[in-house]
């Protein structure tokens, strides 16, 4: 039995069985890794979109869907919800192909300063790694709320 063949009607059938809401998806890898962690408003659609014959990916994203072999996703009740919990996500796993966490916007994070004398508490939409001491959370959808 070709490895491949199998892999491909696997991934075939979990293609099918993605809910059209919105939600969040992983890509794995044929040895389990997390490959990529994604949000959409719409998750059968968006996660078609990668394996679409004639779909021209940068280099980089034709790579990764070479490489995948499972796909996962936890559904959400809002897109909202979804971009929450893509970001966690992205931060507890740190996903090889995910670069940075862009969505053509900035979302605000609170920023706790413990690594100063008299720590400040902020609202940030700028996330620096590096002072270990500092926290953020977040990310939140609404500023003005916030």
């Amino acid at each position: 039995m070709d490895l491949s063949t199998t892999s491909a009607s696997n991934l075939e059938r979990r293609l099918q069985e993605i809910p059209p809401e919105p939600g969040v998806y992983f890509m794995r890898d044929a040895s389990d890794r997390i490959l990529y962690i994604g949000k959409s408003k719409k998750l059968r659609s968006r996660v078609r979109s990668y394996f679409r014959e004639g779909n021209h990916h940068s280099p980089r994203i034709a790579m990764m869907v070479r490489q995948v072999a499972e796909i996962e996703f936890i559904v959400t009740d809002t897109e909202a919800e979804a971009l929450a919990l893509e970001a966690n996500l992205i931060k507890q796993h740190q996903p090889h192909f995910n670069v940075l966490l862009k969505d053509d916007k900035k979302y605000p994070y609170i920023l706790i300063t413990w690594s100063e004398d008299y720590p400040r508490i902020l609202m940030t939409r700028n996330r620096q790694i590096g002072k270990g001491k500092d926290k953020y959370y977040g990310p939140y959808t609404d500023a003005h709320l916030l």
